[in-house]
């Protein structure tokens, strides 16, 4: 079964298997205590720090591992906001990050700070101009850029945003989940987050590096592991695998990276010919080597989802709304894209050409057969040129397939009205209405969009 979702967890690296096998031999003991394999784990541990210190471009001293790269990411906001509280109180992050930043910033406006959203083009890169505007508001304590967008592979300019930062006094936390291992580490970072499951390395492992001079101070209760950035006990064997496969998979990228460039590129410029209506996401060029995020217009992307899994393939939707959860996407919202019907494709070392050939025959049939499952809503005639179109009760991203099918039957200028109870229909109709020319005339109502046909 071809593997393309290495964005939300990679496979583990043959090399970090074998390293944590032996650790769990070698590693076992509590770092912290004096006897020999105390001492020992703590050696193991020490080597392990400096590796992951050396690929990230820190020192050891500035390296302490979490759980989790949501832990690291939430611990970094908190803690480097307590630390420069004396600057002020103001938070400055790109409307694209991941959901870890953004709760740790909804925590942060709770407690009285203020925050402030940095918007981002269609390709769903911050401009640097604009975060620089916002970075020297008086009262800036922190602002937070990631390296790569998680959903789109969007790169961001953060050493612009770094030299922007050092200039105002403010520091900047980077957010190197998806890059880390991939790519070099751009500089200009104060704090930089990681996750070793994403490089390769076992999950439960997640890296936060604080520069010297920086000033942090735990959100959380004192702990004197760690450097006193992150409480409780470090799963020693988890980070030596996290460490060997981040040495690993930065020695395999120079000549990774191309290929999987290459596959990505070939997807890009082939899909949109055999899939009618598909619409490649993120930027074309500044992105990440393996990951591609495309939306099949009047396609459910969880019913994709499933019948990409039934061919054989494990992909992942590029937008948060599913069966189980009815927010949509904050990234494809911020982007102006449509935040349903969409697919995220991302690579593991081990993909072939024979891979991304077999997916290129399975696709176009899988969104066939979910198209031809819909069925129609029930409309309404008022006047010659105004169609209702009742979804009331059906969830994204019926609103929009139906509109798009139905435009048509009104003439140009006439209208459409849109009943709709589902939440991204506000995000997702507007959307469309860019994508395919065609004028928002806005909510005329709630749960009711109106919009006017002039193609």
């Amino acid at each position: 079964m071809p593997y393309f979702d290495a964005a939300s967890t990679a496979p583990l690296h043959p090399l970090a298997r074998q390293a944590l096998l032996s650790a769990l031999d070698e590693g076992w003991a509590d770092p912290a205590r004096l006897y020999r394999d105390g001492r020992r784990a703590r050696m193991l541990l020490d080597a392990a720090r400096e590796t992951v210190a050396a690929e990230l471009g820190a020192r050891p001293d500035e390296v302490s591992f979490t759980t989790s790269g949501t832990q690291a990411n939430q611990l970094g906001v908190l803690g480097a906001l307590a630390g420069n509280h004396r600057n002020g109180r103001r938070l400055v992050h790109s409307a694209v990050e991941h959901s870890s930043v953004l709760h740790a910033a909804e925590l942060h406006e709770a407690a009285g700070g203020s925050v402030h959203s940095v918007p981002v083009d269609r390709q769903g890169q911050v401009s640097a101009e604009a975060f620089e505007t916002a970075v020297r508001v008086p009262g800036t304590a922190l602002a937070v850029l990631q390296s790569a967008n998680h959903e789109v592979g969007t790169l961001q300019p953060v050493a612009e945003a770094g030299a922007v930062c050092a200039a105002a006094g403010v520091p900047l936390l980077v957010d190197a989940a998806q890059s880390a291992g991939r790519l070099d580490v751009p500089g200009g970072w104060s704090l930089l987050t990681a996750s070793a499951h994403k490089w390769g390395g076992p999950a439960g492992v997640g890296v936060l590096a604080v520069r010297k001079g920086v000033r942090y101070r735990s959100p959380l209760p004192a702990d004197e592991r760690e450097a006193g950035r992150v409480p409780g006990y470090v799963n020693v064997p988890a980070v030596i695998a996290a460490a060997v496969a981040l040495r690993a998979v930065r020695q395999e990228a120079a000549a990774l990276n191309p290929l999987q460039r290459d596959r990505i590129d070939r997807l890009r410029g082939e899909l949109p010919r055999l899939v009618p209506d598909l619409a490649v996401l993120g930027d074309p060029e500044r992105r990440l080597p393996h990951l591609l995020t495309f939306s099949c217009l009047y396609v459910d992307g969880e019913a994709l989802l499933g019948e990409l899994d039934r061919a054989g393939f494990a992909v992942s939707s590029g937008s948060s709304c599913s069966s189980s959860t009815l927010t949509p996407s904050h990234v494809l919202a911020a982007m102006g894209a449509l935040t349903e019907g969409n697919v995220r494709v991302s690579l593991p070392p081990d993909c072939t050409d024979a891979d991304i050939d077999l997916f290129l025959d399975v696709l176009p049939k899988a969104v066939a057969t979910v198209r031809a499952k819909l069925d129609p809503p029930s409309t309404e005639r008022v006047g010659d040129d105004t169609l209702v179109l009742d979804t009331l009760g059906r969830r994204c991203p019926i609103p929009v397939i139906e509109l798009a099918k139905y435009i048509g039957t009104v003439p140009v200028g006439g209208l459409i009205a849109v009943l709709s109870d589902d939440e991204a229909a506000r995000l997702d109709i507007p959307a469309w209405c860019e994508m395919r020319s065609q004028e928002y005339v806005g909510e005329t109502s709630p749960q009711r969009y109106l919009v006017r046909r002039l193609s």
